[in-house]
């Protein structure tokens, strides 16, 4: 269900960058703000000015800074008009000034001939890369939808699971109650950010709202307050609800770990149990707890065993020596028995 994205120049303007601190303003090209963003990572390479065009890779923005403006500033008209309009016949989506300087009149014109929408922002290049990239790592970020239940317990994001009518919803509302965030009941959006991270988040049309069967539909934010919601959170732990099976071995030690692949991320899973009597928020809670203490590098299972070893490795080194003093008892003066 995952597919990759594509942003376009316009939906980069609309989705208010001001807020992330990287105003924009739009100065020419308008007729291409369908063109599209499929790259986070911004090129700034003063050569396409030169001619030299084998570096520039498609779906990245270009960045003119103050090098490439002076640049521009140092030619004569002629020679300016000519390397403009050999740089914008390369297929990039927009061309963004940073530092706020003022570009020649002859980039403005070139780009609304070639359709290249030319941006400007008052902020230092260094700066602006560093906030356009982050933007549109999130916004070109892979993504994928499940039928799930994400929550922050304790700060630490869990993605609840199981088959439809397993008691998701219900163990999510117990775990409200407790004092734990809810971040999106029934359908969560994945999107993986760079190599190993997970950001979960609710789709805008159901967000702060959980469907309860008998209750129907409530509006968590409302009932519960402000600080019970959260608009997005990273999936450090997969909680998978599955319904008790007396015929089936359940895991007792938990010496073992097991991974759930989600968007060839792995992370961290445990298999709970569902049956009468059983307190599934409780034990999601605790589940919790142990994840945020094994990823600080205390594995309680572990201890335990590591210590039980120890202790029959003390035992089995005492035993030949109590065995030979028992020997020793029984033997009669003189060596004999």
């Amino acid at each position: 269900m995952s597919a990759p994205l594509g942003v376009t120049v316009g939906a980069l303007l609309a989705s208010h960058p001001e807020a992330f601190g990287l105003p924009l303003e739009l100065l020419a090209g308008a007729s291409g703000l369908d063109r599209v963003i499929t790259n986070p990572h911004i090129q700034k390479t003063g050569l396409a000015l030169a001619g030299f065009h084998e570096y520039l890779k498609p779906g990245r923005v270009l960045i003119f800074g103050e090098s490439e403006i002076r640049y521009l500033e140092s030619l004569e008209t002629a020679a300016r008009v000519a390397s403009i309009r050999l740089a914008l016949t390369l297929d990039f989506p927009c061309v963004l000034i940073t530092g706020g300087f003022t570009p020649p009149a002859e980039l403005a014109g070139e780009a609304e001939r070639a359709r290249v929408p030319l941006i400007k922002t008052a902020i230092a290049t260094p700066t602006a890369i560093a906030k356009l990239s982050s933007m549109l790592e999130d916004s070109l970020a892979e993504r994928t939808m499940l039928h799930a239940v994400l929550m922050d317990i304790l700060g630490l994001g869990v993605l609840i699971t199981g088959e439809s009518g397993i008691g998701k919803s219900e163990c999510a509302l117990d775990l409200i109650v407790r004092g734990h965030r809810l971040v999106a009941d029934d359908t969560v959006e994945l999107r993986r950010r760079q190599e190993t991270i997970l950001i979960g988040n609710c789709p805008e049309m159901t967000r702060h709202h959980m469907e309860l069967r008998g209750l129907g539909v409530i509006n968590v934010k409302e009932l519960f307050g402000i600080a019970s919601t959260r608009s997005s959170k990273r999936v450090e732990l997969v909680v998978q609800l599955e319904r008790w099976d007396p015929r089936r071995e359940y895991e007792r030690l938990g010496l073992d770990d097991e991974f759930d692949e989600i968007m060839g991320l792995r992370v961290p899973l445990i298999r709970m149990p569902v049956a009468p009597g059983r307190n599934i928020a409780i034990l999601v809670e605790v589940a919790a707890r142990n994840q945020l203490l094994r990823s600080r590098g205390h594995h309680a299972a572990r201890i335990l065993a590591d210590r039980l070893e120890q202790s029959l490795r003390q035992a089995a080194a005492f035993a030949p020596a109590d065995a030979s003093d028992d020997e020793d008892d029984d033997l009669e003066p003189g060596g004999s028995r």
